[in-house]
């Protein structure tokens, strides 16, 4: 045990050392680069120079072989794969260089240096060459010589004191401290980097999260995968890779188990640092495929292996882990996505709707979904996601809209499990509060038709220096609390956290009914009550009526004189009508619509005019006025008619006996009435104890009976905190008063 620890300290204590050379490193870039742009240089060389050192020892012998397999006619993969085999012993991942070229021969030959490393590049084999080329080296290459700074970090990464070959660091090791570089680089350039970067404590919760209650991964040589479609530079991969398998320094859930890493990423620099890091671990990285995961209609071909659509479209995953873009536009992928949705319904991803167009991080929850398993009712193994969100995917969107049916689809599948509420100020590109969602077709049976709500918000410790907008985080104590009250799974759980700056034991654990988050809008309407009078002032209003105004207006265009002369016999028509109109009593108030209708009927006649449907409704829009002392209007079945200005909806709670799923299909209209069936008595109770008592007219229109779901997870953890006393309140303000006046007097 203690050998163990000893071992541990020495590997941090060397890679904290290797860290703080390469920074220095990095700084000589100052000048040409900003300190965000380091990354753009260093990391490429990191990998290049690790790289050049593995294949060190066999250059030589890669050389003669390629030579002599030539000469015998072999090229191709046959070739790549022979070289592959002879440039580093007990590799797995195909890799070799065929330049001749090392970094020390790079150095001795400064005038040409860059030219020759850039031939360097293109002499690795297809997948490490494909590496540098999303880095885009080369141009980085082509600024460094221009500075005159290409030469001297070159000649830096041969110091002894950054010893990167294999025979000091183990692939698991390089690959560690290629990932710590990382993490820093992506703080300096923290600005730019949080589209695809997750704080590294964050990612440990999600994957802590995510095996919580998993008894099966504890089985010896068991496999399972874990695909992230949003894989930025690889995070969550790795970190739910060694969280499993352990890396050497800390021992994993499991370390016979057998795990297969699978992404898809569409930044070309994120996916080259994935590449990266899973290639310096001799890790696969055929599953990681460098494409749009929503897809893009029409894509242009492109000669970089971008893949336009889904890069595993008949794969499964066990475990899914990801951090999709907050509050970002999916146009570029609208005409794919809306094509899938319409054309393949819930045999495609998008089934149960599409969210509004300046957030499609719900898409990806979806786009997850379909790559479930079968759950274990259905003999299948089931899976397990992690996903971390902003607020909007909480509550965003009415009744009805996409982003409430998908949040309906997933609760009444019973597939929510969890929802975590981290602190704000966790990312470096926001200081928003952000939402771990733990969604799982593989429910204990005690968790089943439930959902835990858990309030972390206070679950954090301030940073001793700020990284953009990321001025909080998690320690190892916050994720283990964390974790204990997901495990847990208790209602009313508390735990201790500080409240202006004093400890405090607080409720932090809430488990709920699927239900509870279903409710049905209801349309409340009031019957229209309208008085009727033909005064001049209501007669002038008439102009305002554009069907009224259209009688003026001409569809002749070729004509003048008929367009003029059409003109000239609706104005003769509307004189008319104004004519007709002021024949009516215009001191006489009506209040029943039928009584005036025959007194208008009557005047129109009698000016021998016949109107159509919509002037006559112009005509009684002008002449009238709301009046709650007036009849109810009634269409022609006798039925009120409902005033639109009055109209009011009210949201009821699902009655507490129905069943999930509902009737209703996501479309809102297939199974509306078998709704309707079972919700309506709830309905009409709800009306006759919340609203008659106060307007008596009221009633519902239960063909606009929608329902909606929503998670509140702020309001079910609102702590009141009474004002401050108004003594204190006033002292305060005096205080302040005096401080001013002081500084005033500084002034004058």
């Amino acid at each position: 045990m203690l050998e163990a620890k000893i071992e541990r300290l020495m590997q941090n204590t060397n890679h904290q050392s290797l860290v703080g050379f390469i920074w220095n490193i990095a700084n000589k870039l100052r000048g040409p680069y900003r300190p965000p742009q380091y990354r753009r240089v260093m990391l490429p060389l990191i990998v290049l120079r690790r790289f050049d050192l593995v294949l060190a020892e066999n250059k030589q012998k890669v050389l003669a072989e390629k030579k002599r397999l030539e000469g015998k006619g072999i090229t191709g993969p046959a070739l790549e794969k022979a070289l592959s085999r002879i440039a580093a012993v007990n590799r797995k991942q195909e890799l070799f260089n065929t330049s001749g070229f090392t970094f020390e021969k790079l150095l001795g030959d400064a005038p040409n240096i860059a030219g020759n490393l850039i031939a360097y590049l293109h002499g690795f084999s297809p997948r490490a060459r494909d590496i540098f080329d999303k880095f885009e080296f080369e141009a980085e290459i082509a600024k460094l010589d221009e500075a005159n700074r290409l030469f001297l970090i070159v000649k830096e990464f041969c110091s002894p004191d950054i010893d990167l070959s294999p025979k000091r660091l183990s692939n698991l090791q390089m690959g560690y401290l290629f990932e710590e570089l990382v993490r820093k680089f992506n703080e300096q350039a923290n600005e730019e980097a949080g589209d695809h970067f997750t704080p590294r404590e964050v990612i440990r919760l999600m994957v802590q999260l995510l095996f919580t209650g998993e008894e099966g991964i504890y089985e010896k040589g068991i496999y399972r995968s874990v695909y992230d479609p949003t894989a930025g530079t690889g995070g969550m991969l790795s970190e739910s890779e060694k969280f499993i398998c352990g890396d050497g320094a800390v021992t994993g859930l499991n370390p016979d188990a057998n795990i297969e890493l699978f992404g898809q990423e569409y930044n070309p620099e994120s996916y080259a640092i994935c590449c990266s890091d899973l290639l310096i671990k001799d890790e696969p990285i055929d599953n990681l495929i460098y494409g749009d995961t929503l897809g893009i209609k029409d894509a242009k071909n492109k000669t970089n292996g971008f893949v336009p659509h889904d890069g595993h479209p008949e794969k499964k995953f066990h475990y899914m882990l990801a951090n999709p873009p907050f509050g970002v536009e999916w146009k570029p992928e609208e005409d794919f996505v809306r094509q899938e949705y319409a054309t393949q319904g819930f045999k495609g991803r998008f089934g149960a709707g599409l969210p509004r167009i300046n957030d499609g991080s719900l898409l990806f929850l979806q786009h997850m979904i379909s790559k479930m398993h079968k759950p274990p009712k259905l003999k299948g193994d089931g899976s397990k996601i992690a996903i971390v969100f902003n607020g909007s995917p909480l509550f965003t969107g009415d009744a009805g809209s996409g982003e409430s049916n998908i949040r309906r689809w997933i609760i009444e599948r019973d597939m929510l499990d969890a929802v975590v509420a981290l602190p704000d100020q966790m990312f470096y590109n926001t200081g928003i509060y952000t939402y771990v969602w733990i969604v799982t077709n593989k429910k204990p049976k005690h968790r089943q038709g439930q959902v835990q709500l858990i309030d972390g918000t206070r679950h954090f410790k301030k940073m001793d220096k700020s990284l953009g907008n990321k001025r909080n985080e998690l320690s190892d104590d916050h994720i283990r609390e964390l974790v204990r009250l997901y495990g847990a799974h208790e209602h009313d759980a508390r735990s201790e956290v500080l409240v202006d700056g004093k400890p405090e034991q607080r409720v932090c654990s809430k488990v709920f009914d699927n239900r509870d988050f279903g409710y049905l809008k209801i349309t409340v309407e009031r019957p229209l009550r309208l008085n009727f009078q033909a005064s001049a002032e209501r007669i002038a209003r008439l102009d305002e009526q554009s069907a009224f105004a259209n009688l003026a207006s001409s569809k002749k265009r070729k004509s003048e004189a008929a367009h003029a002369a059409e003109v000239a016999e609706g104005e003769k028509t509307q004189a008319a009508i104004k004519r007709a109109l002021q024949t009516i009593d215009g001191t006489k108030l009506y209040r029943d619509r039928t009584k005036f209708d025959a007194v208008l009927d009557a005047a129109l006649k009698k000016a021998k005019l016949k109107i159509g449907a919509p002037v006559r409704k112009a005509i009684l829009a002008a002449l009238s006025e709301r009046d709650p002392q007036a009849e109810i209007c009634r269409d022609a079945k006798g039925n009120a008619e409902p005033d639109a200005d009055l109209r009011d909806t009210e949201i009821v709670s699902l009655p507490a006996d129905i069943a999930l799923p509902l009737p209703l299909g996501y479309d809102n209209e297939t199974g509306h009435d078998k709704l309707l069936a079972l919700v309506r008595d709830h309905c009409e109770d709800y009306l006759k104890a919340e609203v008659l008592p106060h307007v008596k007219d009221a009633w519902i229109d239960h063909s606009k009976t929608k329902v909606g779901y929503e998670i509140p997870l702020t309001r079910h953890f609102y702590v009141y905190q009474p004002p401050r006393p108004l003594d204190v309140i006033a002292s305060e303000i005096s205080q302040l008063e005096k401080d001013i006046v002081a500084m005033l007097r500084e002034v004058v």
